[in-house]
């Protein structure tokens, strides 16, 4: 986090407003392409091979591939991770999330570079598909997980009628990657842990593990041992009596300005007691 602080410091200014609204723009341009001209969907996968011999715009291209998503829910869904994304940059701030982002976006692209060469030095064999297992697909659910981890309690109507905190429905997802994971071949497990390995980081970095240190509970019982004290000390005594505040709620408590110095007398007391004098 405090590398974070000294590049948000130098570069923030460079950081991109409002990112989510980029990223849905893109999608929409690839739903539109997708049911228009499908055929031009598979230029636009992240394929190593390909952009190796000179198809760069694969680098990009691949972000306009939408997730999977019903024709009947896209505007839900569409509004959905724009609120989402929105949130996010709010709680992080607009640098911290343009890394988080671009962070995932970029671990998906060294993962599928990463495991070509990997199969091509394993096997002697240039191998082409890959790119179908890396798309936005797995980045939208590290968007929502982290979501999820800053506004656990933050309530979804799911089919907009049960009622779903954020943090059963991250839970829900995670348990989704892990079987997806276990389900998967190389690829689709490299492309799982690719795509969320922005979240993992961003995860572990900002849990507080300081508050589970024997220091800091020694300090949190001491402070609670302090104000237990503090609670049991009285702000008023009657200097006959000795009743306080405590002995009863319609117990009324006066100086008396007759008496030398600082004596404080119940109702009862009040104008009945001896003035004391100090001569």
């Amino acid at each position: 986090m405090n590398f974070l602080n000294k590049m948000e410091r130098k570069f923030g200014r460079y950081a991109i407003p409002n990112l989510t609204f980029w990223l849905i723009g893109a999608w929409v341009l690839g739903f539109i392409i997708q049911y228009t001209m499908p055929q031009v969907q598979s230029m636009l996968t992240l394929e190593p091979y390909l952009i190796l011999r000179g198809q760069v715009w694969r680098l990009v291209s691949w972000l306009l591939i939408p997730p999977a998503v019903n024709l009947l829910f896209l505007i839900f869904f569409l509004s959905c991770y724009y609120f989402i994304g929105n949130s996010i940059e709010q709680a992080i701030g607009t640098f911290r999330y343009n890394v988080y982002l671009f962070g995932g976006l970029l671990c998906s692209m060294l993962g599928a570079f990463l495991l070509y060469i990997v199969y091509f030095i394993v096997t002697g064999i240039t191998v082409t598909g890959i790119g179908y297992y890396f798309s936005t697909e797995y980045v939208t659910m590290s968007l929502f997980m982290a979501f999820a981890a800053i506004f656990p309690n933050t309530e979804f109507r799911l089919y907009f009628i049960i009622p779903f905190k954020a943090k059963w429905l991250g839970i829900i997802d995670a348990v989704w990657m892990v079987f997806m994971f276990i389900a998967s071949n190389w690829a689709g497990k490299v492309a799982i842990i690719a795509s969320l390995l922005n979240f993992l980081i961003f995860f572990f970095s900002t849990r507080n593990y300081q508050r589970i240190s024997p220091k800091e509970i020694h300090r949190k019982q001491v402070y609670r041992q302090q104000m237990r004290q503090a609670q049991s000390v009285t702000k008023h005594k009657c200097a006959i009596c000795g009743r306080t505040e405590k002995d009863g709620a319609q117990l009324e408590f006066r100086f008396c300005s007759k008496c030398e110095g600082n004596y404080e007398y119940c109702q009862d007391h009040l104008f009945t007691h001896q003035h004391v004098r100090r001569s």
